[in-house]
């Protein structure tokens, strides 16, 4: 063991190049399984299962799997279309609406290019010719009679001229020289002058009348967006990160109602951490463009092994943060046995930071090791340590992810936190549930000082009951319940008796009232056995999580193949070193630079969702996490 831990300290490894196809099918014979399909081409079992559902009850022979290669998208002359065009391979559980929305083309131009859809519908494998589309641009014309082409923003409440300057992408500087008054201060309703530019929209080639003109953003730095069938205003508001108000705010017509082929605007980035994001499967746009590198940063901590007098095994069962490094660095070996599977042109050094939460020895990493070149980080796992190395890596421009901490104090743009904060999560929580058919009421336990805070800082409009007695509480919850809504009960307490008769009042109250419970944080005293999974399921306790619930197969699959080489089930910490470093392998072996498919590609791993935004002057932070609940059939679902 003492000498498997020595060999951590420097690993060097080289890819292969890894080469695009596009989808094929396979006939299966008699003795293949998805693994050695997979295997044949160079692709994971899980998007074997993604493209071909039926595969998860088994495989027969003959059955025919469609395997992607590639992006699924062909570039080809035809006899139909003058130019190129695209062609798509239909798979498993696509609509005709999603490829509308997918390729930005209408139904009806989707039917004329191909006859047999209205007649036949989709069918899996067949090869669809996808419509193009031509950019025009058009030219702001200038809101002002000078020659300067300006356009305005009417102040509203707490906004300030650097709020103002991120919305629209101009420097505070710039704003106090075309309007020199505001200097002085901005007074609600002041109409502020914002220098305006072109606008580039992509549209059809045969623009009908008033229909380009209509779909332009009518501001820069604004996107629109088209109502479609059946959308409601919550919809939308979850689709776009907005609630419902700020919405009807930056559109004062939805207030009399959402109507289909409305055409709504609001700014491309609502603030620094969410905007809008390109669901994608990396896999599929791989390229080697040139040799990459990657380093690992793991606190091993192997002099301290060496010089313990108890054994090596003794001391990972006594030392938790030991066996979370060894857990975390084996969902990373898998990952890069995966990347090596799939051909991908990567080096992977890893060094031990021999690190606490307020020392390591990075800075000696760096000092005796040639960094040039590295395009990529991940770890330490503390993050002052992150921060430190960070530092010393900012002057060659070399990006750092901090794979474990979700506490960030530095402003450094060179730092990837893969962890949303609490209060993003808090915040995403209360978006979700807030719409005009909720209501939402805190039992929160006068103890909980920080939670306190956070409904009194952030969300005041929430009515806290009172949490003095049993009784009190139970009043205050019942004459806070509205009927004909969704009452979404946020309660925050670790004192077993007071849950436990909170939920059972709760569950006695459903017959009048629609109730869903819900948490904000992890709470340990929910798993005890004194309270039943049963009224849980009953109240569909809802609750934000880092990892989703992976189906079955997912599951069996990465179980399987874990074990095989570990001997033991994996823990959340290997199943996120899997995730963190597959995830970045995938990324530095993009057309892309990382950097940009940070913020143009959200990404599923096998339990962590990863979308990261650009925060000002502070590097990156993921926003992606889940909202789960417990459905009445006692298992975890996803609630959007």
């Amino acid at each position: 063991m003492k000498k498997l831990l020595m060999c951590f300290a420097f690993i060097g490894m080289s890819f292969g190049a890894f080469a695009q196809q596009n989808f094929i099918k396979h006939k299966v014979q008699s003795g293949d399984t998805v693994t050695k399909i997979a295997q044949q081409y160079l692709v994971t079992p899980a998007n074997i299962f993604t493209l071909n559902p039926d595969a998860q009850n088994g495989l027969k022979p003959d059955m025919i799997l469609l395997i992607p290669k590639g992006n699924g998208v062909i570039i080809r002359k035809t006899d139909k279309v003058a130019t190129d065009v695209k062609t798509h391979l239909v798979s498993a559980k696509e609509t005709v609406y999603g490829l509308t929305k997918l390729y930005n083309v209408t139904e009806e131009d989707l039917q004329k290019a191909n006859p047999e859809l209205a007649a036949n519908g989709l069918k899996i494998g067949e090869e669809l010719i996808i419509p193009t589309k031509k950019a025009i641009v058009i030219s702001a014309k200038p809101v002002n009679s000078s020659n300067k082409k300006y356009r305005e923003h009417i102040v509203e409440a707490k906004e300030t001229l650097y709020s103002i300057s991120k919305l629209y992408t101009v420097t505070v500087e710039e704003l106090e020289k075309i309007n020199p008054e505001a200097k002085d201060g901005l007074p609600i309703g002041f109409a502020l002058k914002i220098p305006m530019e072109k606008v580039v929209k992509s549209n059809l080639d045969e623009v009908k009348p008033n229909e380009a003109i209509i779909k332009l953003p009518v501001k820069p730095n604004m996107i629109s967006y088209e109502v479609q069938p059946k959308e409601t205003l919550y919809g939308i508001a979850a689709k776009t990160g907005y609630t419902q108000e700020e919405l009807m705010a930056l559109n004062p017509s939805l207030k009399e109602g959402v109507r289909e082929g409305m055409v709504l605007y609001f700014p491309v980035i609502k603030n620094p951490l969410v905007g809008p994001k390109k669901s994608g499967d990396l896999l599929q746009t791989l390229k080697n463009t040139r040799n990459k590198k990657l380093v690992l940063l793991l606190p091993f901590n192997i002099s301290k092994i060496e010089s313990d007098t108890s054994s090596v095994r003794s001391r990972i069962r006594s030392d938790k943060f030991l066996s979370m490094t060894l857990d975390f660095y084996s969902g990373a070996l898998m990952a890069i046995d995966s990347a090596k599977t799939l051909g991908l042109n990567v080096d992977v050094k890893i060094f031990d930071t021999q690190e606490t939460k307020n020392s390591s020895n990075v800075a000696s990493i760096f000092r005796q090791n040639n960094f040039s070149g590295t395009d990529l980080v991940i770890g330490p796992f503390y993050q002052n340590n992150v921060e430190n190395a960070a530092e010393l890596l900012m002057k060659d421009s070399i990006s750092i992810i901090s794979p474990l901490s979700k506490e960030t104090t530095a402003s450094l743009p060179n730092v990837i936190q893969t962890i949303p904060s609490d209060n993003f999560m808090k915040d995403k929580m209360f978006q979700f549930m807030r719409t005009d058919t909720t209501t939402i009421i805190g039992v929160i336990d006068t103890k909980k000082l920080s939670t306190r805070k956070y409904f009194s800082e952030f969300q005041p409009n929430v009515k806290l009951v009172n949490f003095e007695t049993i009784e009190s509480t139970n009043n205050g919850i019942k004459s806070s319940l509205v009927r004909g809504k969704k009452n979404y009960i946020v309660m925050d307490t670790e004192n077993t008796y007071r849950i436990k008769m909170i939920i059972s009042y709760l569950v006695s109250m459903q017959p009048e009232y629609d109730i869903q419970l819900v948490i904000l944080d992890p709470n340990p005293k929910l798993d005890s056995d004194e309270i039943r999974i049963e009224n849980l399921a009953q109240l569909k306790l809802m609750f934000p999580s880092l990892g989703k619930q992976i189906t079955a197969n997912e599951k069996s699959y990465f179980t399987q193949k874990y074990r095989q080489l570990n001997n033991i089930a994996p823990s959340p910490y290997a199943v996120r070193g899997f995730d963190i470093v597959f995830d970045a392998l995938l990324r530095l072996s993009q057309e892309k630079e990382f950097k940009e498919t940070l913020l143009s590609v959200a990404t599923e791993q096998f339990e962590n969702k990863f979308a990261f935004a650009k925060r000002p002057d502070k590097g990156y932070r993921n926003t992606g996490f889940y909202i789960l609940y417990y459905d009445t059939d006692l298992s975890i679902k996803t609630a959007n």
